[in-house]
């Protein structure tokens, strides 16, 4: 018996060879910052074709009058939000929506049309009681919580490739579990010990009006929010506990900082007896040596966020202090690429069988 999705496969893949298919792809949310995001970063690729611009706000409105930057780049006329009738059109959906949005609005027929990258935490959490508890909603999709793949590359490749439902992972959980991943594979900490100190710029709440956001509350203020309560907590916690192969409870506190773009994580954890300098360093190169988007700093070097800006990268330094017999790591990431629409695109490139840097190689601007 033919396997015929193989053979679709095979026969696209045959064809963006040539030069001659395009990946046909619709951003539902495409008016927020995320969504912004992959509608900038997409236009500049020659194998794929914005098809559809998904946004409940602005349906009606040319494109470019919401983002006047996309003048006569992205001059199409902004449609509702129905994933239905986009999955009729493309190959490939990105969901950049309030959480409880997609879990409402997927089902056999959207995911038999298109794949689905969904950039809410709607499928990033297996424990559905954990779900419902952290985000107060009832999820509306469990029958798809088990299929669908956690989209942090450097972590699940293979399965990305194989996937046709997405989670794209948070900002902050990104930067954290890249951070920390290593140290807890290879048993160098204390599992019990991990504080982990972030700091965000504004365009991670979102677009939408908020006081709180407001530049006279934000400009030379730095507050922490969220103690003890931060929805991405129990995110964090299930992959370093896979990593760790045991139960991880962490202490996460996350601030807003007067800045538009950027993540900075500062970790702390206390290194088990007897773990050196060079065991950390081979922890840290054996995970990360060949990846692509991750740039391990050199020995005392700590990541800061705009050396990251506008890139895909994650940016991972490290301090050990011998008086505390503590690791400090540092990571830092643009969090609306790779804390976003960056690792989106990374995902979709693994699904489509595409070099996983295509369309993600800028570097990051220096001012």
């Amino acid at each position: 018996m033919y396997n015929y999705e193989i053979i679709k496969v095979i026969i696209k893949s045959q064809e963006r060879m040539r030069g001659v298919f395009m990946i046909k792809v619709g951003i539902v949310g495409a008016t927020g910052y995320a969504g912004a995001e992959l509608v900038r970063l997409l236009l500049q690729r020659e194998d794929v074709k914005i098809v559809g611009y998904g946004s409940k706000s602005f349906a009606g409105e040319s494109y470019s009058k919401v983002f006047r930057s996309m003048y006569k780049y992205a001059d199409d006329i902004c449609e509702n939000d129905n994933v239905l009738e986009l999955s009729k059109k493309a190959d490939i959906i990105f969901t950049a929506t309030p959480q409880g949005f997609l879990a409402e609005n997927i089902n056999d027929e959207v995911l038999a049309n298109a794949k689905i990258i969904d950039l809410s935490a709607d499928f990033r959490i297996k424990d559905i009681d954990v779900y419902e508890k952290w985000y107060k909603l009832e999820h509306k999709s469990k029958n798809l919580i088990k299929e669908a793949v956690y989209g942090l590359p450097e972590l699940y490749r293979e399965d990305i490739k194989k996937a046709r439902l997405i989670a794209n992972p948070g900002c902050y959980p990104t930067c954290s579990i890249l951070s920390l991943q290593p140290l807890l594979k290879h048993k160098l900490i204390d599992e019990n010990s991990i504080i982990i100190d972030a700091k965000s710029g504004t365009s991670g709440a979102g677009r939408s009006a908020k006081v709180d956001n407001l530049f006279c509350e934000v400009n030379e203020n730095m507050k922490a929010y969220g103690i003890g309560s931060h929805r991405h907590t129990p995110e964090i916690e299930a992959q370093l506990s896979k990593a760790a192969g045991e139960d991880i409870v962490i202490s996460f506190t996350p601030h807003l900082v007067p800045m538009m773009r950027g993540i900075l994580v500062t970790a702390y954890a206390t290194l088990k007896p007897n773990v050196s300098e060079e065991d950390i360093k081979n922890a840290y190169e054996s995970e990360y040596a060949n990846e692509k988007f991750i740039r391990l700093l050199r020995k005392n070097e700590n990541a800061e966020t705009r050396f990251v800006k506008g890139s895909n990268f994650v940016d991972i330094g490290y301090v050990t202090d011998k008086r505390t017999n503590r690791i400090v790591v540092t990571g830092a990431i643009d969090n609306l690429i790779k804390g976003a629409a960056g690792q989106a695109i990374q995902n979709m490139n693994l699904m489509f069988g595409i070099d996983e840097e295509c369309g993600l190689k800028s570097l990051p601007m220096s001012i």
